[in-house]
């Protein structure tokens, strides 16, 4: 079976490669602070400030982990010259919607799931818009299926 990839920006790996150093070279030493402190209170046995010490050490250390992860099976997205050439939405492309319903403007970014963040205009590849998306040019009318009700929307700009 092979390994699963996920898709990430430049500006998504960097992230998720500053998280890992801030949790390794930062977090780390505050958690073993907090755990001599609380070794220094006496008995562990019912001592609750090292239960949270120990158990922000493993959140702490799962999280450490799971970015490892993450960051060994990404796969930064490249820029696709023909797609940029044609115009056309790939992963990696902001662009600019307009709801034919609503007449709302929106702007989004596809990118992979693992960045997706809707609320800051991250959209992930695999959701219906943006999968819809794909593939299309500014101007081109797209309807977004595979939701409860069915909608169309106009691509206005693309970069």
């Amino acid at each position: 079976m092979a390994e699963e990839k996920f898709l990430v920006t430049q500006e998504g790996y960097d992230e998720l490669v500053k998280e890992q150093d801030n949790l390794i070279h930062v977090v780390r030493d505050e958690v073993i602070r907090e755990l001599q402190e609380a070794r220094a209170q006496g008995d562990l046995s019912e001592n609750a400030d090292y239960d949270a010490a120990r158990d922000h050490q493993a959140r702490v250390e799962a999280r450490i982990r799971e970015l490892e992860s993450m960051i060994a099976k990404a796969e930064i997205i490249s820029e696709d010259k023909s797609s940029v050439a044609n115009k056309t939405v790939t992963l990696g492309s902001t662009v600019t919607i307009l709801d034919m319903d609503t007449n709302e403007e929106e702007t989004y970014t596809i990118v992979g799931s693992i960045e997706s963040d809707p609320l800051n205009g991250k959209l992930s590849n695999i959701t219906p818009l943006a999968s819809a998306l794909m593939d299309n040019k500014a101007g081109d009318i797209v309807t977004i299926e595979n939701v409860e009700e069915p909608y169309d929307v106009k691509i206005i700009a693309l970069k």
